[in-house]
């Protein structure tokens, strides 16, 4: 963990003490979403902090981006997320001193997010400077079934005399946000981004409305409070433009307590009057309040029950890890839950990091795992990308091509980014969003989806790959001028990645309207179109180094140099903060697997001594300085059969953000390496391929775990997997159709009653090696 006052447990991320310095990473990993609205686990006092945060979905400021020099298709304006009205900051003072864990004495702190009831709960024990000693306890609630309520519970008693309390909740926009030069990662700074329209008072309750000065987005939030105090209770509340106040003032003696909650609700929009803004603030607060505190807490257990259901991964043999894995699942529930037709960014809705943007990882990591155990929060993910098409379409016309062209960041559906190399030049975001189409109608046959959205995704990105490529004189459809996935090889010539997603891409397209004749006429896709689309595919080329009996990354990338890794230092990584691009792009160095990503996802293209080879070339030469290639080397490490190291690597996925292995967990959670850690323990440990026909499994597990297992959802049933190191378990848990799987090559019919079969010897392999310093760290389970 971040820090050593953490313990644990199998179902909670707890903190038995408070660690001041290591506050801008902690706040990330108290963080509480539901899709739509994100808080960042601050403290309720607001003060100290690392990062204040609350943030809404979508919402977001305009600002320019300069170039040195104008170069056509470069980008003029970027978004950047908005730290909206803070609605859960809780100041106290206790006989006119206030209570903040710098001063006095902090006599005991402890904080529990729990995974299964959906809160983040928080008990203080402090003594004040005049000797004043009470406890605070506050329990936070973002709501997955009230999608705009932020709900906190908070407490105080007195333990040693009688006190004077004044408690003041508060709402608070446009606060000051730190910021982290040099760092590309995190956001630009964004002043004062909110302008005040109105404010209102009223009893316990308040309301105040901002308009962004840039993109005018409008913002309410209101707050109503549930007071229970003594008879001296008074309360008072104030609004002013940026701030409203509700104040309580009380008397108490011990075991007497002032308790209340506090309900808070968003709303925001681009076109809806302050009137309607007002009144979708006021009802969303008078539907919670009417619920209540209790319902609330309800509501949010059965919510999580039904989710771990089929969505847990249960381990045995590393109870850290297992804490690690749920971690991320309910951090990644939280980020797809609620979100409705917007985006997931890169770090969700736990802090500002890369401005608060969507990328391919949303796409190619986060909605494969939501499609097989939370498909809502893929299907949603995939609804604000067709719903971002017009803008793609007026991209990639501006770009000279056909099709759509879709952003490599966004919030809105503009390109943002500014770096033609790494940015529009990764034309394999376009695939990658069809890819995520199609995955999501192979898990869930959602027929109604794809025609709707599905077909004109495929269709619409499949006309751009025929633009953007050409055919050579041999006849092979060429893909040049891009950039992959490893965005320390930029602008080459048959990206392989890219070519076997353009291939995948053109075929999905093809097959698609075929289903959906109809759709395919709307869209005016001719036999003519659907015929060039796969002759395409059949002919796209697929760059083969044959004197290394290896595949190239990209044409000619084998003939580079090879970067010089014993001469560059552990403190040099990340490179690209250390080197220029220009070195990096020229030399055989990978900042994340490219092609082996490729491999995963296409195994029938490559035998499995090919892909043990490839992975073994690749793997002396990537240094993981993206948080994007743990995961993805834990599978390939798996499938050639280096379970000890396939294990370090799922070991560094699910630790990336608990133990801060980038330095950049202050800026939000990595919902990519999140997902990742699904992926490394279904896709590695437990093989689990989807050809579309049927799902395939040859599971492994390392000596380092007992047991695995896990719950697929495929097209209404659940399929149960449990492994260990002889045998694998298969039975149907949801759903009544029994379902077809093959199990290391051999075809089964699952229902009901387990199916148990043995998993057969490993052959084993010389262990591959990786470049100097940049081996992952020996996990050792506890």
């Amino acid at each position: 963990m971040t820090h050593d006052g953490f313990r644990v447990e199998p179902w909670s991320l707890h903190e038995t003490r408070l660690d001041i310095d290591a506050l801008p990473e902690t706040e990330s990993l108290f963080s509480l979403s539901n899709g739509f609205i994100g808080v960042r686990g601050n403290l309720d006092e607001g003060e100290p902090n690392g990062i204040p945060g609350s943030y809404l979905n979508g919402m977001y400021e305009l600002r320019p981006l300069p170039s040195a020099e104008s170069q056509f298709g470069t980008p003029e304006s970027g978004q950047t997320i908005v730290n909206v009205t803070n609605g859960k900051l809780i100041r106290l003072l206790v006989d006119d001193e206030p209570f903040d864990v710098r001063y006095g004495t902090l006599l005991a702190h402890d904080r529990v997010l729990d995974f299964r009831d959906g809160v983040l709960r928080r008990t203080a024990d402090w003594r004040s400077p005049a000797g004043r000693t009470v406890r605070v306890t506050s329990t936070r609630l973002v709501s997955f079934t009230h999608r705009s309520i932020l709900a906190i519970m908070y407490e105080v008693e007195p333990l040693d005399g009688r006190v004077n309390v004044v408690v003041q909740s508060e709402l608070v926009t446009n606060e000051a946000i730190p910021h982290i030069p040099g760092d590309p990662r995190s956001a630009a700074p964004t002043a004062f981004p909110l302008v005040a329209e109105q404010h209102v008072a009223k009893r316990r309750a308040a309301l105040l409305i901002h308009r962004t000065q840039e993109s005018g987005l409008r913002v309410g939030a209101g707050m109503e409070h549930v007071v229970d105090g003594t008879p001296a209770l008074r309360v008072v509340t104030e609004t002013f433009p940026d701030s409203a106040r509700v104040n309580m003032v009380d008397v108490l003696e011990p075991q007497q307590r002032l308790r209340f909650v506090k309900f808070v609700a968003y709303g925001w929009s681009s076109r809806r009057s302050q009137p309607a803004i007002r009144d979708q603030v006021a009802a969303a607060i008078l539907a919670a309040r009417t619920a209540g505190w209790e319902r609330l807490l309800a509501e949010q257990r059965q919510f999580l029950d039904d989710f771990w259901a089929t969505g847990d991964v249960e381990l045995d043999g590393d109870v850290e890890l297992q804490q690690a894995v749920r971690f991320s699942q309910f951090q990644l529930l939280s980020a797809g839950a609620r979100s409705e037709g917007r985006a997931i960014a890169a770090k969700g809705l736990t802090g500002s990091g890369y401005d608060g943007h969507c990328f391919w990882d949303t796409d190619f990591y986060v909605l494969p795992v939501l499609a097989y155990t939370f498909p809502n929060g893929a299907r949603e993910a995939l609804r604000w990308r067709h719903s971002t098409l017009p803008a793609a379409k007026v991209r990639a016309r501006y770009l000279g091509l056909a099709g759509a062209s879709f952003p490599w960041r966004t919030i809105h559906g503009e390109e943002c980014s500014g770096y033609w190399p790494a940015g529009t030049a990764a034309f394999h975001i376009n695939a990658d969003i069809a890819n995520a189409a199609i995955f999501y109608v192979r898990a869930t046959d959602d027929q109604e989806f794809e025609r709707d959205i599905g077909v004109e995704l495929l269709v619409e990105t499949a006309r751009l790959w025929i633009s953007l490529g050409h055919y050579d004189r041999h006849g092979r459809f060429r893909i040049d001028g891009v950039t992959g996935p490893d965005e320390y090889t930029a602008i080459v010539d048959n990206n392989l990645f890219t070519n076997l997603m353009a291939r995948r891409n053109f075929v999905g397209a093809a097959e698609a309207c075929e289903r959906h004749p109809d759709r395919a006429t709307a869209l005016d896709v001719t036999s003519e179109e659907t015929a060039a689309w796969r002759a395409a595919a059949e002919r796209v080329v697929i760059p083969y180094d044959d004197e290394l009996g290896v595949h190239q990354q990209s044409e000619g990338f084998t003939e580079h140099e090879v970067w010089d890794f014993a001469a560059t230092r552990a403190d040099q990584y990340p490179l690209m903060l250390h080197f220029p691009y220009f070195d990096l792009y020229r030399k055989q160095v990978v900042k994340q697997p490219d092609l082996v990503l490729a491999m995963l996802l296409f195994p029938d293209l490559f035998p499995p001594e090919q892909r043990a080879r490839n992975f073994e070339y690749y793997e002396r030469i990537t240094v993981r300085d993206s948080s994007l290639s743990a995961c993805v080397e834990a599978i390939a490490a798996a499938d050639a059969g280096h379970l000890r190291l396939a294990f370090d690597y799922a070991a560094e996925a699910a630790f990336v953000d608990l133990h801060d292995l980038h330095s950049n967990t202050a800026d939000g959670l990595h919902m990519a390496s999140l997902a990742g850690t699904w992926l490394a323990f279904v896709m590695g440990f437990g093989g689990m391929r989807d050809l579309g026909e049927s799902l395939t499994f040859n599971p492994r597990l390392p000596d380092e775990l007992v047991r695995l297992a896990f719950t697929i959802r495929h097209r209404g049933r659940g399929l149960h997997v449990e492994v260990t190191g002889r045998t694998a378990t298969y039975r149907l848990a949801l759903g009544a159709e029994q379902i077809h799987i093959t199990h290391h090559g051999e075809a089964l019919m699952v229902g009901r009653e387990p199916v148990v079969r043995p998993i057969p010897p490993l052959e084993a392999r010389p262990a591959p090696t990786q470049p100097y310093g940049r081996e992952p760290r020996h996990r050792r389970p506890t």
